[in-house]
């Protein structure tokens, strides 16, 4: 059975679109057949991250019935399928996201797991997208502001009776500044599924055009993400097997 998984976040900049195309890769990496669907409408990214930034069908075109949905997913050299969102402002203009839940039964037929990367914040693109959710992901940072906006999100949810699967904490650097991982879990009642720590190999992939788990399948950042997958799964994965070797890390260096 096909399961649609959101990922919010109450605050821009928080990891989002990475942690939507890099939890997809790492369930990829474990044989599941995934669709990243960029519902970010205003400011879409996913083909960006993944080079697909204009493509000839996107979601807008579906979601203003000028082209089935399958005629706008696109497989990336990883593997993944996606689906792009116009970059266009034209376009944005000319499309309702109150249509994203039309989508619904189709994109349960295009994938065994379908992740939706959406709008920051609480605003109709983002609400939009919430109401399609099997399980909804909030990403956030480990500080304050992005903390507090993570719990409205979570009670914003709550109040639409969707499942929140838990919390993913990006650019950890587990310092004495950033919110303790206990203290966070404490504020918001729910469990933390991961947490990302802070690393050059995030912007690396992006350069690439690449997800962390294809670019860099031993890096920090990729088992943290195959850690949270495996949760996800209900399966083992152990991270520390997966590492650089020494040689390995000494080779990078020298990249």
């Amino acid at each position: 059975m096909s399961k649609i998984i959101v990922i919010a976040s109450g605050k821009g900049g928080v990891g989002k679109t990475t942690t939507a195309i890099n939890l997809g890769a790492a369930l990829h990496y474990f044989g599941k057949d995934v669709l990243i669907v960029d519902g970010n409408l205003s400011t879409p990214n996913v083909g960006i991250h993944l080079n697909s930034p204009d493509v000839p069908i996107n979601l807008n075109h579906v979601l203003q019935e000028k082209a089935d949905v399958c005629e706008a997913v696109y497989e990336h050299e990883s593997g993944l399928k996606i689906i792009p969102s116009s970059l266009s402002i034209k376009e944005l203009k000319k499309t309702n996201p109150k249509k994203l839940k039309n989508l619904l039964e189709d994109l349960k037929k295009l994938s065994e797991y379908i992740i939706i990367d959406s709008a920051a914040g609480l605003g109709l693109e983002s609400t939009s997208a919430m109401e399609m959710a099997d399980e909804l992901i909030i990403v956030t940072n480990p500080e304050m502001p992005a903390i507090t906006d993570a719990l409205k999100t979570i009670k914003f949810a709550e109040q639409m009776k969707k499942s929140v699967k838990g919390i993913i904490m990006t650019r950890v650097r587990k310092d004495k500044i950033e919110m303790h991982p206990e203290t966070v879990k404490d504020m918001l009642e729910t469990q933390i599924l991961g947490m990302i720590p802070e690393n050059l190999d995030v912007k690396r992939a992006l350069n690439k055009k690449e997800t962390i788990i294809y670019a860099y399948p031993k890096s920090k950042v990729s088992r943290a993400y195959k850690e949270i997958a495996a949760r996800i799964l209900e399966i083992e994965y152990n991270s520390k097997k997966d590492r650089l070797s020494l040689w390995e890390r000494i080779f990078k260096r020298k990249d």
